[in-house]
């Protein structure tokens, strides 16, 4: 007989509210349609993979650990960094229990075992995993300060200071020297600015 896929099928549905959540430090930098959890993610897996390959780890580890890395903000929202100084007692280990409560036994300790991985910070893969969130951050502070929002500047030098590996410093370096849009101007045969 099948297990029971309700607590799976309710999880799918929460997970999707990630779309409409916005990163919320952004509008401290006075950003004013800051992207979403859902869209961060999306690129601190693509991320993680990237770091892992070059730093020696298991991508595919690494870029599961960030695909699951804010699930959690799905019940707390998103807690910038100045909020967290309020906001001390949420746990992303006690929520993602709570998620994945009446999941197959195998689904929900898988999860929570990923969870456990990414916050105890210890494997290579999770260390990839949190340079790719820091990085990611970078990258889209660049792509903000492009489009006019200067306030940016201190979340692109704070999630700098923050990288680990000896990639994802290199990889910062490399995107803090171009424009945002050389690839594109690469593509087209065009000058760069």
């Amino acid at each position: 007989m099948a297990e029971d896929l309700t607590a799976v099928a309710r999880f799918l549905f929460e997970a999707g509210t990630l779309k409409q959540s916005r990163r919320t430090g952004w509008w401290m930098a006075g950003v004013r349609d800051p992207e979403s959890v859902a869209e961060h993610s999306w690129r601190t897996a693509l991320l993680a993979s990237v770091l892992a390959k070059l730093e020696g780890a298991d991508p595919n580890r690494a870029a599961f650990l960030a695909t699951w890395h804010d699930t959690q903000e799905t019940r707390l929202g998103d807690v910038n960094h100045l909020g967290r100084k309020y906001a001390t007692s949420a746990d992303p280990r006690s929520v993602t229990a709570d998620q994945t409560e009446g999941m197959p036994a195998v689904l929900a300790r898988a999860v929570r075992d990923l969870v456990d991985e990414y916050e105890d910070r210890e494997t290579p893969e999770a260390i990839c995993a949190r340079d790719a969130d820091k990085l990611e951050c970078l990258l889209q502070g660049i792509e903000y300060k492009a489009q006019g929002y200067a306030n940016v500047q201190r979340w692109i030098d704070n999630s700098r200071g923050r990288l680990v590996t000896e990639s994802a410093a290199l990889l910062a370096d490399e995107l803090l020297r171009q424009d945002s849009l050389d690839w594109l101007r690469d593509i087209l045969g065009e000058p760069r600015p």
